[in-house]
């Protein structure tokens, strides 16, 4: 009876042995499927989600009003992701942040495509992947109306403080252009504005349509009568993951490809300036 007990004993601890030696195995798996999946399209197919990061600050663009009593994000950029996540059968989530954490979540492998009137630089390409270009928007610097008689060409921005959001291509065309300019870096465009109004800013650059959108909402401000120079790299682009992107950026452009082709995102910049203007009356 003893050497029964002792041989079920034995079994048993063998039968553990194994169960603990399995769990480990399930352990290493599981700590891999944590790692950036080698494929980004095929992970967005199995969860059914497109994870999208942008900063909600930037009519006609991305953007919040009221539908249906609910606040909601809307923008021709999320036109653009929800014309995507159609094609790909999947639904679309859109998590709103500040300009300069979008494309961090890439990183972290939090969202998987950026959209927020991006640029594909040289420097953000070296550390993100980009779609083929989708809009190629003109600068411009939004002023008060009462500066209007003088500030009016690039030389007159000389020492005075302009506006550009922290971490976009407006910095770059600050620095670049209106060098002799005081560059202020702010998070978010309303905050700009509201200091255009104040007259703590002198001026701020914005894309032409956000800028048209936003001198409708405040009477007190305009479009100077100044013209900025435009280039490719200022072109709109959706980021995505550095690693495992080439077949969703594949379907990303043919989307794109499509759309342009068609001139609905052109419809779609139209459509949400006029959204944004008629927001801003009823507020």
């Amino acid at each position: 009876m003893k050497k029964i007990t002792g041989l079920a004993v034995a079994l048993f601890a063998l039968v553990t042995l194994a169960a603990c030696g399995g769990g480990d195995n399930n352990t290493s798996s599981s700590s891999d499927n944590n790692a950036p999946a080698e494929n980004q399209l095929a992970k967005i197919k199995e969860a059914g989600v497109l994870k999208v990061a942008t900063s909600a600050d930037f009519a006609p663009f991305e953007f919040h009003t009221m539908v249906d009593g609910k606040d909601q994000i809307v923008g021709a950029d999320i036109d653009l992701v929800n014309e995507i996540a159609k094609e790909l059968g999947v639904e679309l989530e859109v998590s709103d942040m500040s300009y300069n954490t979008v494309l961090a979540t890439l990183k972290d492998g939090s969202t998987d495509i950026a959209v927020a009137g991006l640029s594909a630089t040289e420097e953000r390409r070296e550390q993100f992947d980009f779609s083929d270009d989708y809009y190629n928007p003109p600068q411009v610097i939004v002023i008060n109306k009462a500066n209007e008689s003088t500030l009016n060409s690039l030389d007159a921005f000389d020492g005075k403080k302009v506006g550009g959001q922290r971490g976009s291509i407006q910095e770059d065309v600050i620095k670049e252009q209106l060098s002799a300019a005081r560059l202020v870096s702010i998070d978010k465009v309303p905050s700009m504005i509201v200091e255009v109004n104040q007259g703590s800013l002198d001026g701020v650059v914005l894309e032409e349509t956000t800028a048209e959108s936003y001198v409708q909402q405040n009477p007190d401000l305009m479009i100077a009568n100044v013209e900025l120079k435009s280039n490719e790299d200022e072109a709109y682009a959706i980021a995505l993951q550095k690693e495992g992107s080439s077949e969703l950026k594949e379907e990303i452009n043919k989307v794109i490809k499509k759309l342009n082709d068609e001139g609905k995102i052109e419809e779609f910049v139209k459509t949400n300036n006029e959204l944004a203007g008629s927001s801003a009356t009823e507020e």
